[in-house]
């Protein structure tokens, strides 16, 4: 059974992204607060559920929980800025969407900033803790996890029907080889982070 808090007594948000590692498209993150002392023994990490387990735990994820949101950084912000700190924007907008302020935030991962919150009209760093492998320790985390990929996944699966050369609904923007072939046959769309490897060969890619 995962941890139903880190911070006792507090107001916690667990955060999530998906999408980092990918090829094209953007980057999801989510903040979930749930009930304190909540518990759900089917929340797992996303990556060890199903598609169909996932979607399914969306809906109870977004039934139980207090306050949920989700944070999108483009491909286009992500080439400007770089991954990492497009993966911590994203978790920053999602927590900026939250209907109820956090007083503390866990994190899955080790690299995170501080988020500011607006407390008796002064701005004050909410306390965070990133923890490794939290989707797998922390409830809210795993929430967080469930609903990023699912809503990653849904956006991602709008964009296959527009180009369906690159196998979009198979790999989601991840770097298999059908999605490099396609590239090196097709060239890139709009939605490629044009600041990664695309071919995979050691060079970025702006030729395209």
């Amino acid at each position: 059974m995962l941890k139903s808090y880190f911070y006792e007594g507090k107001i916690e948000a667990g955060c999530d992204e998906a999408g980092r590692g990918c090829l094209a498209g953007s980057v999801y993150a989510a903040a979930v607060i749930l009930p304190p002392d909540y518990q759900n023994a089917e929340l797992n990490d996303s990556k060890q559920l199903t598609d169909r387990r996932r979607k399914q735990l969306r809906e109870v994820i977004e039934r139980d929980a207090i306050a949920w949101a989700i944070g999108i950084v483009t491909p286009e912000e992500i080439d400007k800025i770089n991954i990492l700190n497009a993966s911590i924007l994203a978790m920053h907008r999602a927590l900026d969407q939250l209907n109820v302020r956090p007083e503390a935030i866990i994190v899955d991962g080790n690299r995170f900033k501080p988020y500011r919150s607006v407390v008796n009209d002064f701005p004050v760093d909410v306390p965070h803790t990133c923890i490794i492998k939290g989707d797998g320790k922390y409830l809210s985390i795993a929430a967080a996890s469930i609903l990023a990929k699912t809503y990653r996944d849904d956006y991602i699966d709008k964009l296959a029907a527009e180009y369906p050369q690159y196998d979009w609904l198979s790999n989601k923007g991840y770097p298999t080889k059908k999605h490099r072939d396609a590239i090196r046959q097709y060239g890139i769309t709009p939605y490629h982070r044009r600041s990664y490897n695309l071919l995979g060969d050691g060079q970025l890619s702006f030729d395209f």
